[in-house]
């Protein structure tokens, strides 16, 4: 891969911006949204510019061939879970303690592959960033002006949320030959089918009278931090590499805590900010490991 230019960093930033934001427009969503309603409605929207990427560049979906069975499990677990779980947790937290709890992933993801990948074992560099990185979370959970017993269990299900995330990961690499643009949007429609059934039974939204700001963040959580930020991430990863898209990581958790202020007047307190930092430092050690 050829040295990142200043666009590249533009790009990433953008990128960055986009997942980010997506923490603060799950908390409006709420407003007017059931998780399920939520969820499903982002795989819908996500999948429109996936699938006519697909359609224009003649990419071929194999949703329905002899792999629909690795697609079906990894738009639950990677899509279906993780969507539900975080809209689950963020309506009882704050979006920015879901942004730096959902930045555990490349932390998570370094266990799991020490666990089940013979080339991602532990060194002592590793160590260090999980156990600062860690450390960081437990310590926000010490926050008692923002979790407590009432929503101990909401942040609990998005920790749960970033994990299925990493298991998702992992399970791609049973399909890691296939086009990331077939991938996605594979996944994206099984994700859709397994998600009908579900909103329809529990939360019947067409009885809903949304509010008008909930409606705007629901479609572009869908349209932009789903559909978009992948194919954003795709353009990145084939130009710039997984190493150098990975950097995203670090500004996430940062841009999601800015964000949630700017928008949502979110209170940011000591303890919030230490565990960001310890967060961040972790995942630098994890990925200066590798």
């Amino acid at each position: 891969m050829k040295q990142p230019s200043l666009f590249d960093y533009f790009l990433l930033t953008i990128l960055a911006l986009i997942w980010a934001s997506a923490f603060f427009n799950i908390k409006i969503a709420t407003y007017s949204f059931g998780p399920v309603t939520i969820a499903f409605l982002r795989v819908f929207f996500g999948a429109i510019p996936v699938l006519l990427l697909c359609y224009f560049k003649k990419i071929k979906i194999e949703a329905f061939s002899k792999d629909w069975h690795w697609f079906a499990m990894i738009g639950f677990i990677n899509l279906v879970a993780p969507f539900f779980l975080i809209a689950y947790g963020v309506k009882s937290v704050q979006s920015n303690l879901a942004a730096i709890l959902m930045s555990t992933t490349p932390l998570s993801s370094t266990v799991l592959g020490h666990l089940y990948l013979k080339n991602e074992k532990f060194n002592f560099v590793k160590t260090i960033g999980i156990l600062i990185g860690f450390s960081g979370i437990v310590f926000l959970f010490s926050d008692n002006l923002l979790i407590d017993e009432n929503n101990f269990s909401s942040a609990i299900l998005i920790l749960l949320g970033s994990t299925c995330y990493v298991i998702g990961g992992v399970l791609t690499l049973k399909i890691s030959k296939k086009k990331n643009e077939n991938v996605t949007g594979s996944i994206l429609i099984w994700a859709t089918i397994i998600l009908i059934p579900l909103v329809s039974l529990i939360e019947q939204p067409w009885n809903l009278d949304p509010r008008l700001d909930s409606t705007i963040s629901v479609i572009y959580l869908g349209l932009v931090s789903t559909g978009i930020a992948w194919l954003l991430r795709f353009k990145i990863l084939v130009k710039n590499g997984l190493i150098f898209q990975s950097q995203v990581s670090y500004l996430i958790p940062i841009f999601g805590t800015i964000l949630s202020y700017i928008f949502l007047k979110e209170i940011i307190t000591v303890k919030v900010f230490i565990s960001l930092v310890a967060v961040v430092v972790g995942i630098y050690f994890v990925k200066r490991a590798k």
